[in-house]
Formats: structure tokens, sequence, C-alpha cells
């Protein structure tokens, strides 16, 4: 490559690089994958080193971010700067880093470091005077953020006080979604015809930038610490572990997998641990964080315009594979909500083949410009569910086909009509519809009726033997010995199955039921709150806006459905047939004031152990903290059992809770479960 033509293609990725900037972190918006960013950003780096009469201090080599909009939220100069970190996407990239170091320090290594997971979130920067939060700010260009301390203040784990720190304090971290709050916010959306995030840190960065904290508050952010600013030098301490342990003892939440390394080899066993177990996090980590130890060297190895030199980010390898578009085909859900489903060339991600991924709405499909044909850019959205980052435009011939959506509904024939940007088929008797309401009723996390698989489902609805999840309780055994491959025996244990199926309790059912909006979560907190379904059906708008978790268009989606003439009919139905729909305690408050954290594999089902619990009263969290009083371990425990260990918190193994459960209730297990 020609100087000349090194200089055109710098200025092309500067520009590039610039606009994705502005992009991801103004407009919290991205069009590119983070692997995609990474790959232009090294681009240009190789280029500047290979021609350095090309350097620039404007540069986004040299520089964090994009300064924020100034109209959304007031701008904050940061007392000290905030950077980035250099990236290593190798183990001979991790070896030249410390190389680089020992070539500075003028000492050879093996040195100590931190390592901590690389969150994948926005960061912040809390600051203190004498102990109280002034203000809360996002990084923007590390000189400059946007001040949204009411935003933050909605996360429960940041202190607004503190005792024994700095007069002048800078607290930086990280504000993420969790992976089960992205799915259910981009579920929510998705069925309201809006525009879903692409990743769990541009729905925490959207959350974290909306104008109403209300909002902010219902999106179920959290934060993790990592860092001081000002205040670094006056806290005394000597090393970046002993940091995160002073976080946590002043009541900052801290991500409890840090450990200490020795050495690029030392950094890398921990990097290849954390890779295997990466997907049973709770949260998006892109990678791990290695910091020296010794905070002196710190002072002594100084940052570069964009970077400090005793710090980087190993990168995971990015799981996005490029494939086709083949086709695309509606499926209708139990809302009748009508869902696009592209068929992909078969791809291999992240430990699975995958050959469908959700097109989601007409919203999503008009941003992407998807085109049955296109090849595409597919990823696992959380870790977990596949989809399509982005279109390959580059490639197209000319003979891709526009998406049509069907004016009828593929599975019953009913004129579909359209909500805004969500098509449905209205016919309550589309077959589709039913199939699915029957279908997550009988899911493990609903009423968990084992042995109702999708294909007895299907014969059942076919020979006419239900219409609704009422009819279940109606079934016969001579009505199962009726139907293909149906033996006596497995009639006997699917009957036994659905009667048990009535003693679930109320929160089970309210989400076994499909109400608008009602996951897990939301289902148990009307069930704490009205305690009947009586109660419920007689709830006014007002007194569902007070359950946790539920707004305004919520609300009043559920109470459409309660007051739905249809709804009410299918709940008598099923008190008639001996369904309890009552919140019913076994064992009354025996655990009340309780908090318990489960790890590992449980002989079992975790949702049946947690379900059991909360009936007792107790409070079920995800994560360990000072306020657990027990974390129940499994076989194959994670990173929470050392954090348990760290903080002094008591163990269970899955044997001693039920004795401690017998012992409080004066009950056998059996009798509880």
């Amino acid at each position: 490559m020609t100087l000349e033509e090194a200089r055109k293609r710098v200025n092309e990725l500067r520009d590039l690089i610039r606009y994705h900037n502005y992009r991801y972190y103004v407009l919290a918006d991205p069009e590119i994958s983070d692997a995609e960013y990474d790959r232009l950003l090294r681009e240009l780096k190789e280029l500047e080193e290979r021609f350095p009469e090309l350097k620039s201090p404007d540069s986004p080599t040299e520089q964090v971010g994009a300064r924020p909009l100034e109209s959304t939220f007031r701008p904050v100069r940061h007392p000290t700067r905030m950077y980035s970190l250099d990236n290593a996407f190798s183990f001979d990239e991790l070896k030249a880093f410390e190389e680089r170091i020992e070539r500075a320090l003028g000492r050879k290594g093996p040195f100590a470091y931190t390592v901590e997971h690389k969150v994948d979130g926005l960061s912040v920067n809390l600051y203190y005077e004498d102990g109280v939060l002034v203000y809360g700010a996002t990084r923007g260009d590390g000189e400059v953020g946007e001040e949204v301390t009411q935003n933050l203040l909605t996360i429960p784990t940041i202190p607004r006080r503190l005792k024994g720190v700095p007069e002048r304090l800078e607290v930086r971290g990280e504000v993420y979604m969790p992976i089960e709050a992205f799915l259910r916010l981009n579920e929510e959306l998705e069925e309201r015809g809006e525009k879903v995030f692409k990743n769990p840190r541009n729905a925490a960065a959207g959350s974290l930038r909306q104008k109403d904290p209300r909002i902010t508050a219902k999106r179920g952010l959290r934060a993790t610490f990592y860092a001081l600013g000002l205040g670094l030098e006056e806290s005394g301490l000597q090393t970046q572990y002993e940091l995160l342990l002073w976080l946590k003892e002043k009541g900052f939440p801290v991500e409890h997998g840090f450990t200490r390394a020795l050495g690029a080899e030392g950094v890398e066993e921990v990097y290849q641990d954390w890779l295997k177990k990466r997907r049973a996090l709770p949260f998006e980590a892109d990678g791990v964080v290695a910091k020296l130890d010794d905070l002196s060297l710190w002072r002594e190895l100084g940052y570069t315009a964009r970077a400090p030199r005793f710090a980087i980010a190993y990168k995971f390898p990015a799981e996005e594979k490029e494939t086709r578009l083949l086709d695309v085909v509606f499926q209708v859900g139990r809302t009748g909500r009508v869902t696009p489903v592209g068929i992909l060339e078969p791809v291999f991600i992240e430990g699975s083949e995958v050959s469908r991924v959700t097109l989601h709405n007409e919203s999503y499909i008009e941003e992407l410009d998807i085109r049955i044909g296109d090849w595409v850019l597919v990823h696992k959205a959380g870790g977990v569910i596949p989809e399509v980052i982005r279109v390959l435009k580059e490639r197209r011939t000319g003979e891709e086909r526009p998406i049509v959506w069907p004016e009828t509904c593929p599975e019953c024939g009913f004129h579909l009509v359209k909500e805004g940007k969500v098509h449905r088929c209205p016919n309550p008797l589309c077959p589709a519809k039913r199939f699915e309401a029957i279908r997550h009723y009988a899911s493990r996390k609903a009423m968990d009726i084992q042995g109702l698989g999708e294909k007895l489902i299907e014969k059942l609805l076919e020979k006419g033997l239900v219409k609704d999840v009422a009819d279940l309780y109606r079934l016969r055994k001579e009505d199962l010995l009726g139907l293909e491959r149906m033996g006596e025996k497995s009639a006997e244990n699917l009957l036994r199955q659905i009667e048990a199926s009535k003693h679930r309790g109320l929160e089970r059912l309210l989400y076994a039921l499909g109400l608008p909006g009602v996951g897990e979560v939301l289902a148990r907190n009307l069930a704490a709150r009205f305690q009947s379904m009586d109660r419920l059906l007689e709830a006014s708008l007002e007194e569902l806006l007070q359950v946790e978790g539920v707004g305004e268009l919520t609300a009043r989606a559920i109470l459409e459905t309660l007051k739905d003439p249809a709804f009410r009919d299918l709940v008598r139905r099923l008190k008639e047939a001996g369904v309890e729909m009552e919140a019913k305690e076994k064992g009354g408050e025996a655990l009340k004031g309780l908090t318990f954290v489960i790890t590992g594999e449980l002989s079992r089902p975790r949702e049946e152990v947690k379900a059991l619990l909360r009936r007792l009263g107790a409070k079920v969290t995800d994560s360990v903290s000072r306020k657990t009083s027990y974390l129940v371990v499994g076989e194959n425990p994670g990173s929470k059992l050392e954090k348990a260990r760290s903080l002094g918190v008591p163990t269970l193994t899955e044997e001693e809770l039920y004795r401690l459960l017998e012992a409080r209730t004066g009950k056998k297990t059996e009798e509880l479960v």
C-alpha cells in the first residue's frame, strides 16, 4: 500500500469510526456489532503504526467515545478524565501487552494482575463530596458526560451516602441489563410492535437515558463498580484487589468473579476458565479485564491519549456468523400476534446449529431493510436467542425479494387486523392460538403438566378432545386410549399430572393463562397483591398500577383481558374443575425474613424449589450479597459459592435445605412440594 492509498483509507476509517462512535455512545443505537467496530479500529491503528506520518491527535485511536448531545441531559465535566481500554484478541497480544510493561518499567515479569469480567454495559461516574452523592454521569467522550443522577438512583444498590471516604471521590463502574431482564423487555416491545434492542448493552444505555426515571426503574438495570478516579491517592489503597474489596465494604455492588493471576499465563488460565462458563453468567460479558494489581505501577506507567498502559481488555471470540436468509414464514402466537420467522442456511453458533431466527415485527424488518435472499450477520442475543445483527447489503445481487406480510392468518384464513406495527389474527377459534395457549399453560414454569408435549396437544386438538386449557380437566382415560401410540400407563401418568396441576397456586396460574405482559415476576407480584383470582377480577386500573412492574400500557391490557367475557368464562370453568385460584402458602410464613440464592444442579427443578421457598415466605434472588441468608449449593456450583465464602454467607446442601424446611414447618418435604 502506498502512502496516498493509506492516507485515503485512514481518512475513510476515521470518518466511519466517528460515525459509529456517535451511534454507540450518543444515540445508544449502534448499527454494527462490537466485533465489527473492533475490526475497524484495529485496521486504523495498524495503518497509523505502519505510516507514522498519518497519525493525528484527533484520530479515534486517540479519543474515547463521542461528546454527548447537549439537548438531552445536562453536560457534566468529569473532575478527572475517564479512559477506554485497549484490547487483546489472542494470547500473543496479551503477551505483547506484558512485554510493553516490562520495557516501560525496565524489569522482567511476571507481574501480578487482578482479573475481572468485562461486563458489557454503559460506563458511569459517581461523584461524592463529604460522602454525599452529588451527581452521576455517563462517560461520554471521557472529558464530558451526561448527568443522569435520578435515573441512576432507580438502581437500588447505588449508595447515596458513604462513611470513611476521601472528601472528594469519583467511583467508576458499569450499568448493565441482566440477560433475563433484556429478553423480557424485548418480548414486551415486540408484543407492542415497537423497536427491539439489539443487545443488553444497547438496552441498558437506552434505559438509563430515559427522560422519565419511572420508565428506567421498570427496566431492571443493575450496576457493578471497579475503579476510583478522584480520591484514589487519598484512599491509601495499595492494590486493585484491595480496591474492589474496599468498594464492597463501602456498599457498592462489585462483580463477584474477580480474582488474582500471575503473569500473562495466569491471566490466560482465568480467561479460558471464564470463557467456558461465559453463558452461565446472568449478564453479558465480552471478555476479561486484566489490571496490574500494584497501584504504584499505575502511576509509573500512566496513560496514552485514550487508554491506561497498565490494563487491557482481553476479548472473548466474537460468535457472529454470515449466512443467507432463504425464506420467511409467519407464526401465530397465543395472543394472535403474527411473528415473522427467518429460515436461514444452517450455521453453527455458540455450540448449536441455527437455522431459524425471529424477525420480531414490522418495525424490525423496516429498520434492517432485510429481504429474502440477503446475506446477514447473525449472533445470539444475550447469548440465547438467534438474531440478525446486520444485513450485508454490499453482497446484494438484485435478486433479493421484499418480505410481504400475509393479509390472512396463515393458520385459519381469517383476515388479519393491524394494530400499529403489529398484525393479529382476531379469530378466537384459530387453531394456532389454541395450540400455543395450551402449550404455554402446560410448560414447566407454568402449570408443569409433564407428558403433555406438542405432538400430543396437536392430537387432542385434531380429535376435538380439547378446545382450550379448561378442557384438559375433562379428559378421561378412555379419551386418551383412543389416541395413536397412547398406552394405558402413559394415559394414567398424564391424568395424574393434570390433576396435580390444579394445586400449583395463583402465581403459576396467572403466568400460565398468558395475561398480556405478565411474565413470571409480574405474575408473582399480582398474586402477592391480590391473593385470589376473584379479587384480581375486581381490580381497578389504579390498583393494577400500584403493582410493582406494571406500567400504564400493561395495566390497561391486563384490565381489558380481565373484563373479557371469554376470559371470565375460562376462569369459571377452571374453577369448576377444581383449579386452585388463591395464593396459598404451605407452611405460612415459616421462612419470612430469609433470603435464599441457589447455585448448581438440584435433584428437583430449580423453579420448583424457588416456588416452594417463596410459598414459605422467603425471598429468592439471583445474586449473593451480605443480605443473603443462605446459599443452596447443588452439583457443579458456579462462582456464587466463592462469593458466599468471601462474604461469610452460610451454605446449605439440598438435603440440609429440606431438613431446615421440615424443622421450620413441622412437615415432611413430600407434604410441602
